[in-house]
């Protein structure tokens, strides 16, 4: 099937606006919502949506939004569609809850199948075993959990720029901006953190994987020989590309000479997935581009398609904790595990991945057309329809993201001065370049 054009519940629409933003029906509710819900959400625009479809957000007062930023890169087969929603409504008619921990929860093993037969090749051909989740941030709690115990040892090595969520074992890690970690100290000790560097940035005349591979390797062999001894270290973890810190591509040999330096020194590699899993970057997932097999690889987010659920799995003979060291109440929730294995089965039988990588082609092209036209948007990066475009300085983006709102196009701010695009995977070439024609507009009138 055409990898322009997949098969998906989203209509031809168009973007409407119907007067100033928010409108009055979101105004309204807007002034509830401040009086009893937590300022810590921070939300980015005044956004109060009543339905959505495919790639398409209506509010309350009927404005129509094309989306750009997917839910956070969650929504991969768009929002709402049939397919999803009837699982999770076949299921709602069966069973809500179950408890996971204590009996054999419907549609668990079927989704850690599923989860399995996706694991990322490569040498190691035993088996994978699944702990499901309600979130993000909890596979990586567990993956945490999980490598001290196998491993007995302490330490772990993480990236600055990075996002691995926001409780408190994952925030140890998380080194993506300094309001995340403000005030809540002390977390967890022996946690180290390296430079995560960019592909783009690769010295001029040199090769890619050679200048890849020497950033890993230069880095651990210096924290190894005077901060932080190998054989204290439990895991490395990284995400394949970075989220929050700026949808930043690492350049080939990376992730390559990360996965040589683990197995060197008997240090677990965890794959943090959950933005860039699920087709988003094109691949199931993203270690995929490189040819890496993690020893645990971390989901949620685009597995689910809105609702949530999350999980870690990991290689057998790593995965050696007992019975009843790890558990949640939620994780695995029927509701959860119906939506995705829906989810998974259009990514995979819609040919979404393709379309993820002609679009994602697509996008950026048009958007290295209008770095050259307009000097404020200073690069463009990505793979597939993870797209991070690097701003002249953090007002800038701020900025744009606003107009692209009043505008209404939907994307999110991420790193210190990018704006990130991570639509839906079923969208249309009509829908990106509506998106794309949206953002030049919103730009050029910045730049005056």
């Amino acid at each position: 099937m055409s990898t322009t054009t997949p098969t998906t519940p989203s209509p031809t629409r168009r973007i409407q606006i119907h007067g100033p933003l928010p409108g009055p029906k979101a105004r309204a509710y807007i002034e509830r919502d401040e009086q009893v819900t937590s300022a810590a959400l921070g939300r980015v625009f005044p956004l109060v949506p009543a339905t959505a479809e495919g790639c398409w957000i209506t509010d309350v007062d009927g404005n129509v939004f094309l989306d750009f930023f997917a839910g956070i890169a969650t929504c991969n087969t768009g929002h709402c569609h049939p397919e999803v929603v009837q699982a999770v409504q076949a299921q709602a008619a069966r069973a809500l809850h179950v408890g996971g921990p204590d009996v054999y929860s419907p549609g668990y093993a079927e989704l850690c199948e599923l989860l399995v037969s996706l694991a990322p090749q490569g040498p190691y051909t035993g088996g994978w075993q699944v702990f499901l989740t309600n979130s993000g941030t909890e596979s990586v709690e567990g993956a945490i959990k999980l490598a001290r115990y196998h491993t007995r040892r302490q330490r772990i090595i993480a990236f600055r720029g990075a996002f691995h969520g926001r409780t408190t074992g994952s925030l140890s890690l998380t080194a993506s901006k300094a309001v995340q970690r403000r005030g809540f100290g002390p977390l967890l000790s022996g946690v180290t953190h390296l430079a995560f560097p960019n592909r783009l940035r690769c010295p001029k005349g040199r090769d890619e994987a050679d200048w890849g591979w020497e950033m890993a390797e230069s880095q651990l062999r210096a924290v190894f020989e005077t901060t932080t001894p190998p054989e204290e270290v439990a895991a490395i973890v990284v995400e394949p590309i970075q989220g929050e810190g700026g949808y930043i591509v690492p350049p080939d040999g990376f992730l390559q000479a990360l996965r040589a330096l683990t197995q060197e020194h008997g240090i677990l590699l965890i794959a943090d997935e959950v933005q860039t899993g699920f087709g988003r970057t094109g691949r199931m997932f993203a270690v995929e581009h490189w040819g890496v097999q993690p020893d645990i690889l971390c989901m949620a987010k685009g597995i689910s398609s809105g609702v949530p659920v999350g999980g870690f799995m990991a290689r057998a003979s790593v995965s050696t904790w007992p019975e009843g060291a790890h558990g949640t109440t939620w994780g695995g929730n029927p509701l959860g595990c119906a939506a995705a294995r829906a989810s998974i089965q259009i990514i995979q039988r819609d040919g979404l991945m393709e379309n993820a990588v002609a679009q994602g082609e697509y996008l950026m092209a048009r958007f290295r057309e209008l770095a050259r036209e307009c000097p404020l948007l200073q690069e463009v990066r990505g793979k597939g329809l993870m797209i991070g475009l690097e701003m002249v300085d953090p007002p800038t983006a701020q900025q744009w993201v606003q107009s692209c709102f009043q505008r209404g196009l939907l994307v999110l701010p991420c790193g210190q001065r990018a704006v990130r695009v991570s639509p839906p995977l079923i969208l249309t070439r009509e829908e990106a370049e509506m998106g794309f024609q949206v953002m030049r507009e919103a730009l050029l009138a910045l730049a005056g």
